[in-house]
């Protein structure tokens, strides 16, 4: 298959390229930065010469828009809503002027569009947009705004013969350099990985051999549309979640931090603190109503393998590889 991934060039993207490739499919990236055969240059804003890999391409699983990781300012707000929002229309806008569209059109967004809460998990059909919760920063709701506004500009895209699928994506965990598993392996290894705020707040997550699994399989399920949740069937409270990770990579003990030690942090990191003190209890209803199969669907079995690749990448190059079975 020929797959275009505009916005491929961020983790999520490199591994979704790196596996589909391997895969034997013909994998485009559309980049505001090209240096590879395989790259072309957009802006993710305006039509362009670009479009013409849109056009008869398989897939297209558009990956674009701003880092998260950034502090969480008005201007940097303003910035993750444009990049997500423009780059979807336009996305579109490719697909609906395309001789031969593409079959399938997948979608990012986030989980994050879901509701703050501890008291029950969040899928597709009962869970709870979030926007509304009391006791939270006033600029989380931005946030959901972000994701409502993404999915919604995908969903009105005049796409008659391309089906349309939004992924809500948990964080993704690889243990690619730089990625989010490597900066809470980092904490946990330098002792930092105690409980933030108590702890209480759930982590949803999905290792990066289910996401590619996930996607593939989104692809090939013709009967599949709308809102998807990409996270593994087990969230966790911060607090176990840390600590099964440092029982895994063998550091004994984590220093708790409170909410102003993770607000001091945050910024320290030019980071946000919603990243770690939002409960993201989410869980993948439609996936498994499909008859999708985790490989990973178990913290412990998920982190296991992790370590262990991050680990192998850290002994020698050439040593980091994903392997299917297990959890």
């Amino acid at each position: 298959m020929k797959i275009v991934l505009p916005g491929g060039t961020g983790q999520v993207g490199t591994i979704l390229d790196r596996a589909l490739s391997a895969a034997g499919h013909e994998v485009v990236v559309l980049t505001r930065r090209p240096r590879r055969p395989q790259d072309v240059a957009w802006d993710g804003a305006a039509l362009g010469p670009w479009a013409e890999a849109v056009d008869g391409a398989d897939v297209v699983v558009n990956l674009a828009g701003r880092s998260v990781s950034c502090r969480y300012t008005p201007e940097n707000l303003r910035a993750m809503m444009d990049s997500r929002v423009d780059s979807t229309r336009v996305v579109g806008e490719a697909i609906a002027a395309a001789r031969r569209p593409p079959k399938v059109w997948l979608q990012m967004s986030t989980a994050t569009v879901y509701a703050h809460r501890f008291d029950a998990a969040n899928d597709e059909a009962t869970g709870v947009i979030g926007g509304t919760e009391g006791g939270v920063p006033d600029y989380w709701a931005y946030s959901v705004e972000i994701a409502k506004n993404w999915e919604r500009t995908q969903a009105e895209a005049p796409t008659p013969d391309t089906r349309k699928v939004a992924l809500r994506a948990a964080m993704v965990m690889s243990p690619d350099r730089g990625g989010v598993f490597d900066v809470l392996l980092r904490l946990a290894r330098l002792g930092l990985g105690g409980p933030v705020a108590g702890g209480g707040q759930y982590v949803s997550w999905i290792h990066d051999v289910d996401f590619v699994r996930a996607v593939e399989f989104l692809i090939a399920r013709e009967d599949v549309a709308g809102a998807v949740n990409l996270a593994a069937p087990g969230p966790l409270p911060q607090r176990e979640f840390m600590r099964v990770l440092r029982r895994t990579w063998g550091v004994p003990v984590g220093l708790p931090a409170t909410r102003w030690m993770a607000e001091a942090g945050a910024f320290a990191l030019r980071s946000d603190t919603e990243l770690l003190l939002k409960s993201r209890r989410v869980v993948p209803g439609r996936l498994r109503d499909a008859g999708f199969a985790f490989a990973w669907p178990g913290w412990e079995g998920a982190a296991g393998d992790l370590v262990r690749r991050a680990r192998a990448a850290r002994a020698g190059p050439g040593r980091l590889r994903a392997r299917v079975g297990g959890g």
